[in-house]
């Protein structure tokens, strides 16, 4: 259960980002390069990809709805359960989706993949500058706002990475790769 303190506190922070965005201020770190992996290419995919969509049935990981992932995504508006994307080669996550009083999210904020699986990021345009960086430091993008721009990663070992856009990741810019 969340305390009135924490609620508050997320709505100053959401609407600190909307004020950011209407250029008011500039978020700290919203312009200017990132920490770049090798992993980063500056144009679209030229081979077809599969996009989750949020309107396709999700797995939800048991009874309760959504799976926890030890509150990673508590707070993040566009986490309705995990999109099943096993058996695939390749996956496309879109970044600055609508979610958390903007354009700040993933799109789906959770997926699963098998092992093998090459996971891409692309960027929609909106919501300024974002970057995708792994918890545990294992990948990490540039921080950019250019439309269809992408990152990859191929996730070869099972488990969970969980993942935000550092000048976001206070309004909830959060997301996870579920890995079997």
């Amino acid at each position: 259960m969340m305390s009135d303190r924490s609620l508050d506190r997320r709505t100053v922070l959401r609407a600190s980002g909307l004020a950011a965005v209407g250029g008011l201020t500039a978020l700290a770190g919203c312009s200017g390069g990132g920490g770049g992996g090798g992993d980063d290419t500056a144009t679209a995919e030229s081979t077809p990809t599969e996009t989750a969509s949020p309107t396709e049935p999700t797995d939800t990981g048991g009874s309760s709805g959504s799976a926890s992932f030890d509150g990673w995504l508590e707070g993040v508006s566009n986490y309705d359960g995990v999109v099943d994307r096993t058996g695939r080669s390749e996956v496309t996550v879109e970044v600055g989706v609508q979610a958390n009083g903007g354009y700040y999210g993933f799109g789906p904020a959770a997926v699963r993949v098998s092992s093998g699986t090459t996971v891409t990021w692309e960027w929609t345009g909106q919501g300024a500058s974002h970057n995708v960086v792994a918890q545990d430091g294992t990948y990490e993008s540039e921080l950019v706002a250019e439309a269809g721009h992408t990152f990859t990663h191929t996730f070869e070992s099972t488990g969970t990475s969980k993942y935000y856009c550092m000048p976001h990741k206070a309004l909830g810019m959060k997301g996870v790769v579920v890995v079997e």
